[in-house]
């Protein structure tokens, strides 16, 4: 047995002397590997007395079990070290690159938006924001929507839980359908004349590769005296020209039928269509990009402006419709994918700097 606590000794000093995972690991198969000094002891078991066989054979195993908790208790204390000159050692400076910096760049809607409210700065227009969620009132009523037009129905337009305790429009809360609710705060806080652009995000129940239940829009509102239709036709021509860089645009105006606006058109530019590709300013063919018209009387009557004084125009634009004409996009929903190489294909994606 005195052999049994000499060769414990021993390789629980060995052990220790260990400096490295490796050394700790040589350690261990000199003592308990299939050669080993531990193993080599237990060969040796056969050729005694059964009493002294089971004795020396339950040592070996204390033995045995001894050293692997001594070498366990070890490897864990040298990984420690090995982790803490590690962390001491191998450090990174993350406020350095590796390769030239990339410059990020605004997104197409923003620089659509950017773009197109900066035109009409230069018309003398300014800028301005509401919230939303809106009311029915200024949503729909005020803009002379009747009570069973169809863009009142749940069908098209998000609808939120009814105010508590309100009673009739002032109770129903919705996601705005359309920025010219911002036409109606506008004209309620503000005496004429009026001359605004309204940029915003919009929602309307719709999923198609030209919808989306989100998108983004920019109205036009122009309030005064003496303002008529050929005014709006002079800031919509200028805006397509300056938006689209052509010079020479053919445009005309179609009649339709807005609600808040009475004469009402519709715009279209100048353009040809190939298999591929959509040429602006050019060609026999034509291409829808907005709504227009005069402010209904009703609605500066709603908005308390006297009518019989005060006349004006509107017009209304899709951002996304926009972005997708002047930088050859096919499909509204790639806007808000967040891919990184859709960006980059058009244009958008960072820039490398030097």
């Amino acid at each position: 047995m005195s052999n049994i606590e000499a060769l414990k000794k021993e390789l629980v000093d060995t052990v220790k002397a260990a400096n490295d995972i490796a050394a700790l690991e040589e350690v261990r198969v000199s003592a308990l590997g299939k050669k080993g000094k531990v193993t080599d002891m237990m060969k040796t078991l056969g050729s005694l007395a059964p009493d002294e066989r089971k004795q020396m054979g339950q040592a070996l195993n204390l033995l045995k079990d001894e050293i692997s908790a001594e070498i366990e208790a070890r490897a864990a204390l040298l990984r420690q070290k090995e982790m803490a000159a590690r962390l001491q050692n191998e450090t990174v400076d993350v406020t350095l690159s590796p390769r030239p910096f990339a410059q990020g760049t605004l997104h197409p809607i923003t620089r659509t938006l950017e773009d197109l409210t900066a035109i009409f700065a230069d018309m003398g227009f300014a800028v301005k924001e509401g919230p939303e969620i809106e009311d029915d009132f200024h949503n729909f009523t005020a803009l002379n929507f009747p009570a069973g037009h169809p863009a009142r129905q749940m069908h098209d337009t998000f609808y939120l839980p009814d105010v508590a305790g309100g009673e009739g429009d002032a109770a129903k809360r919705l996601l705005r359908t359309h920025t010219s609710t911002v036409q109606v705060h506008v004209m309620q806080n503000q005496k004429p004349p009026i001359r605004v652009v309204i940029p915003g995000r919009t929602y309307r129940s719709d999923y198609d590769q030209t919808h989306t239940p989100m998108f983004h829009q920019l109205e036009g509102l122009m309030i005064d005296k003496t303002t008529h239709m050929g005014h709006l036709k002079g800031c919509l021509i200028e805006l397509c020209k300056r938006f689209f860089e052509v010079d020479t645009l053919a445009t005309r105006f179609r009649p339709s039928f807005f609600p808040f606006t009475e004469p009402s058109a519709e715009m279209d530019i100048g353009c040809s269509r190939g298999k591929d590709e959509l040429k602006i300013g050019e060609g026999g063919d034509w291409l829808e990009i907005l709504g227009c018209g005069m402010v209904h009387p009703n609605v500066l009557k709603n908005c308390g402006i006297d009518a019989e004084e005060y006349q004006g125009f509107a017009f209304g634009m899709g951002v996304e419709r926009m972005a997708m004409l002047k930088y050859g996009i096919p499909d509204l929903r790639t806007f808000f994918e967040s891919d990184l190489r859709w960006l980059k294909h058009y244009g958008f994606g960072p820039q490398e700097t030097v």
